[in-house]
């Protein structure tokens, strides 16, 4: 079966039959507005942030998927604490403290899109992101917490 792939960058939940989709779609002859309605309805949990998004169209009767990728951490992060932007001085500037349990929740949402087979390896991939993001956690600097992480210091909040 012949079948033809088209990636794009969307804002969750409002992407358009505009570019970079409509102008993509419109020689496979699908319908675009369902195609357009599947994506915002998959990617509407990404509201404010920009998500990867392939469709995958079946030439011969015009069937299509949505397969919606993760954003970067550092998206997740922003919208999870309300964070404008992240330092332009990592490792140096501090522009935001946050709760360990909301780089726990950003570790839980990208675990799918990451190398680590555990929360305890995910939430530690994401507290790097914080470090380079300018990012403490609890007053803390990230790498204190991944060092109390791998002593098992916070083992109860990170069972899966």
């Amino acid at each position: 079966m012949a079948k033809n792939m088209i990636s794009a960058l969307v804002e969750g939940g409002k992407a358009s039959a505009g570019a970079p989709l409509g102008p993509a779609l419109g020689p496979l002859g699908v319908n675009i507005g369902k195609v357009v309605s599947k994506i915002n309805e998959k990617t509407a949990a990404f509201a404010g942030m920009k998500v990867p998004v392939t469709v995958v169209v079946e030439l011969r009767d015009k069937s299509f998927e949505i397969e919606v990728g993760s954003p970067p951490i550092s998206a997740l992060l922003k919208k999870q604490i309300s964070l404008e932007k992240g330092s332009g001085q990592a490792g140096k500037e501090i522009v935001k403290d946050a709760a360990l349990d909301d780089i726990i929740a950003v570790a839980k949402m990208k675990m799918d899109g990451l190398f680590s087979k555990t929360l305890k390896s995910a939430t530690k991939e994401v507290l790097g992101s914080c470090l380079t993001m300018g990012i403490s956690i609890e007053g803390k600097d990230p790498r204190e917490i991944q060092k109390a992480i791998t002593e098992g210091e916070f083992d109860s909040k990170l069972e899966e």
